[in-house]
């Protein structure tokens, strides 16, 4: 994309409007707008535009977390991270330039399939781990890694998409957030949380991709919190998973933030070396 990505560094303000792109068939709607399948009409570059409206975001006070989504994104180049262009605004609207994902979330095709094979699993598992790897050398918490938050390009390759709730830190945080199966004891019991947040949602996400559900999901909230406090591991017997796998999950679903496996650790861990196909495409079709 050679002219979004030549101009990346001017001013959205003045770079862009929405003069700028031929505005195609919705993608997707959330709490605070919608997603447009959208061509950049000088380059003819396909890109998804998200739309933000004003109005939500006040509403929501989520003016503060949506600039500092778009710092975040903006400065970070990885190929299993999605591409936030720039944006730009009007008096209503706020407007994102991404990368655009061929195909989609990745929790429909979870959804889809009920569950993923090792091999789909691992080579989801390595390329999420080279990206947040990247990410915190950068001293970015994601904060919120779950399938509704993980898209596929046209190739199958995985792309972190959504920056909502990250931070730039290298100190403790207080703040709760990211999504109730996916929370790690630390955030849970109110106790500061690190980088380490994110090694624990990978284990949680290793054992949803291969039973399809996350480890613990309960009837009510309170329930899930119990079952997190106490970590309540379980492996059903239906999908049978191998042994390096529930290996895997056991030593990121730790308690204790310091001992759970780093991203190195999992990069290295016998079930990723046997399973992950290092290129990062993986067809689940």
């Amino acid at each position: 994309m050679k002219y979004l990505a030549k101009n990346n560094n001017e001013s959205p303000k003045r770079q862009w409007s929405l003069k700028d792109f031929d505005v195609g068939k919705p993608l997707g709607k959330g709490k605070f707008g919608r997603v447009y399948l959208a061509r950049e009409v000088r380059s003819k570059y396909i890109v998804a535009l998200k739309v933000i409206f004003r109005e939500q975001m006040k509403k929501y006070g989520i003016h503060r977390q949506l600039m500092r989504e778009m710092e975040i994104q903006t400065s970070l180049r990885h190929p299993n991270i999605l591409r936030l262009y720039g944006w730009f605004h009007d008096a209503e609207r706020i407007f994102m330039i991404l990368e655009y994902a061929h195909r989609g979330e990745l929790y429909r095709e979870l959804r889809k399939n009920g569950h993923l094979s090792e091999k789909q699993a691992a080579t989801y598992m390595l390329s999420l781990t080279q990206a947040l790897a990247y990410c915190h050398e950068k001293d970015v918490i994601h904060r919120d890694i779950k399938p509704e938050n993980l898209l596929l390009d046209h190739e199958g390759r995985l792309k972190i998409g959504d920056f909502g709730w990250a931070v730039q830190s290298r100190s403790k945080r207080y703040t709760m957030c990211g999504t109730l199966d996916y929370l790690a004891p630390e955030m849970v019991e109110n106790k500061g949380h690190d980088f380490a947040i994110d090694n624990w949602t990978m284990g949680i996400l290793c054992y949803e991709f291969l039973y399809g559900v996350p480890p613990f999901e309960a009837e009510s909230q309170s329930d899930t919190f119990q079952r997190i406090r106490k970590v309540e591991l379980n492996f059903p017997s239906t999908p049978r998973i191998s042994t390096e796998a529930r290996d895997l999950i056991g030593r990121l679903l730790v308690k204790d933030s310091s001992k759970r496996l780093s991203l190195q650790e999992i990069e290295e861990h016998p079930w990723i070396i046997k399973n992950a196909d290092p290129s990062g495409i993986c067809n689940t079709r």
